[in-house]
């Protein structure tokens, strides 16, 4: 089957570009979207986004764009660097006879500029660098390069796009245009389709959820089957199988309170959304607690296992939330909350092993509070943030910090004023290269 690739930009760059898709043609289907002027592409992504697979743009600030308009699917563009730079220069010289070393260029990263420059051993003190800071107005990129024209600065000006190549050409100011080599073209259809396939393989990853709502092992069978916790849990049960469905899953009841549900990472993670619709749905049957525990997997052993572990640490961390392990072993939750950690439960160093065993915590504990230091945002953190991102008191958060900065997995970087009255909190800095 054929992967359907959307190519957008303007005419003469998608007709390049589907020059070189021919190349691919028993792999993908080339669907060609040619547009005017940039602000059309919100309406192409909006009508044709069910159509395609994955989007290819003619450069960065119809990516930009497109990204800032609601673009959902897998999506890369053509990168000009040096071999495009190059190119343009070529041409300036043996077609336009300008002198390259009084240039204005727009759009390209500095470096790719300076070492064009440099391998061709090029002077390029007088050449005029306009970066992207985003998306910008044509206009002002015009009224780059016509100043710096007029004001007799430069002797030729490059762009890296068409509308600022039009306009610069009607002022009668001499200008080239940079454009993708037939190697940048290949190499972005070969990155896109590894990365589909790599994508497929992911979403098809078997998913397994484990509901637990209530305590059922505390459940006396003799005294405490009730026809009320029945009637509870077949109306659990209408919930979970409802979802299940929604997922095109397959459910399971393991006994009052507990259940599973089969499917694959795609469905979890698209319709699904990982199981927070059911979470929330559940919460407005029962007061009871509930939690999901989400684990992927290659395999339904693998899947099962991960979930149990996710289910683990749903559990721990407090009601009414589910956590998820992805098939590398990377624990994320909770996953209701805006504010979520990721980490690992292994640990391959057995150095750091060793110090940990003697600092008293565990390599699942530090992870996160490795995870939360980067949350946190600033390389720093203090016990207050342990206490609030692991639900645990102060004083245990200060212990685990100072066991480790006992074992060197630690250091104590400074202090924070207190908000109140008391002493200053300390700042601490986690890691293994200490």
């Amino acid at each position: 089957m054929k992967i359907n690739i959307g190519i957008v930009g303007p005419k003469d760059s998608v007709d390049f570009i589907n020059s070189i898709a021919k190349e691919f043609k028993t792999k993908i289907h080339p669907v060609l979207f040619v547009y005017n002027n940039v602000e059309e592409i919100t309406n192409i992504i909006k009508e044709n986004e069910h159509l395609v697979d994955i989007w290819i743009f003619s450069g960065l600030t119809p990516y930009n764009f497109a990204k800032k308009n609601g673009l959902q699917k897998l999506s890369f563009y053509l990168r000009l660097n040096e071999s495009s730079l190059t190119k343009s220069l070529m041409e300036i010289v043996y077609k336009g006879h300008k002198n390259i070393q009084k240039a204005s260029i727009d759009m390209l990263e500095k470096n790719d500029v300076y070492e064009t420059y440099l391998d061709l051993d090029i002077p390029y003190e007088n050449f005029y660098l306009y970066e992207y800071p985003g998306y910008t107005p044509y206009d002002d990129i015009v009224n780059f390069h016509h100043k710096l024209f007029k004001e007799n600065k430069v002797d030729v000006c490059i762009t890296c796009l068409r509308s600022v190549y039009e306009q610069l050409q009607s002022m009668d100011i001499p200008v080239f245009r940079v454009t993708p080599t037939r190697v940048n073209v290949r190499h972005t259809f070969n990155t896109a389709l590894q990365q589909w396939e790599t994508q497929q393989f992911k979403q098809s990853q078997i998913a397994i959820m484990l509901i637990r709502t209530g305590d059922a092992e505390k459940i006396d069978n003799k005294q405490s089957l009730s026809y009320d916790l029945h009637r509870l849990d077949l109306e659990l049960q209408s919930a979970i199988v409802d979802y299940a469905e929604s997922i095109s899953g397959s459910y399971v009841s393991l006994g009052i309170g507990n259940s599973i549900v089969f499917s694959t990472r795609g469905s979890l993670e698209g319709q699904g959304q990982q199981g927070l619709a059911l979470l929330d749905r559940l919460a407005l049957i029962t007061d009871l607690p509930s939690n999901i525990g989400i684990g992927y997997g290659e395999t339904s052993l693998a899947a099962e296992e991960n979930a149990r572990l996710a289910l683990y640490h749903a559990q721990k961390y407090g009601e009414f939330c589910a956590f998820l392990v992805d098939s590398n072993g990377t624990i994320e939750g909770p996953l209701k909350e805006q504010q979520s950690i990721s980490f690992e439960y292994r640990n391959e160093n057995k150095e750091i092993s060793e110090k940990l065993k003697r600092a008293g915590v565990t390599i699942t504990t530090f992870n996160k509070i490795l995870s939360v230091q980067t949350g946190v945002g600033n390389h720093a953190i203090t016990a207050s943030d342990v206490a609030e991102w692991l639900k645990m008191t102060q004083r245990n958060a200060r212990r685990i910090l100072n066991s480790l900065v006992e074992q060197k997995l630690a250091e104590i970087i400074g202090e924070d004023a207190p908000t109140s009255r008391g002493r200053p909190r300390k700042i601490y800095r986690i890691g293994t290269d200490l």
